[in-house]
């Protein structure tokens, strides 16, 4: 369930959304799609991005980090590794993992069914 509507607030009349989304579907409109995933970005607040990733069998992300930005992951379905810094270690359904700013990162499923995961962070997407 989405709602959208008009504000007023500090004088200033502007674009406001309030949402109750699942993990299983986070609205948003899809930003990356190939044979390796799907990328759903849900923009909310005034700087976060709630993301959804869908990670196809045997597939990894392509890995990146970011200078001045954080992320959270939180694992919905499925099993991998994450890699962090040249780190890696198992992901499971329910796990949650931070991740500092200028760490690179990259989750890889290893597995032969596809991987859901979600990610919030603040600001533009930088990857």
């Amino acid at each position: 369930m989405l709602k959208q509507y008009w504000a007023k607030k500090n004088g200033k009349i502007g674009w406001c959304r309030i949402q109750k989304v699942t993990t299983k579907n986070i609205g948003g409109e899809v930003v990356k799609e190939n044979d390796r995933y799907t990328v759903i970005d849900n923009r909310f607040g005034k700087t976060l991005v709630l993301s959804s990733t869908f990670l196809t069998a045997g597939k990894s992300t392509t890995g990146h980090s970011h200078a001045r930005q954080e992320e959270v992951y939180m694992f919905v379905m499925g099993q991998g590794q994450m890699e962090i810094d040249n780190e890696l270690f198992d992901v499971d359904e329910g796990d949650i993992v931070c991740v500092n700013e200028g760490e690179f990162h990259r989750v890889h499923n290893t597995t032969d069914v596809g991987m859901l995961f979600i990610c919030v962070f603040e600001g533009h997407r930088t990857h």
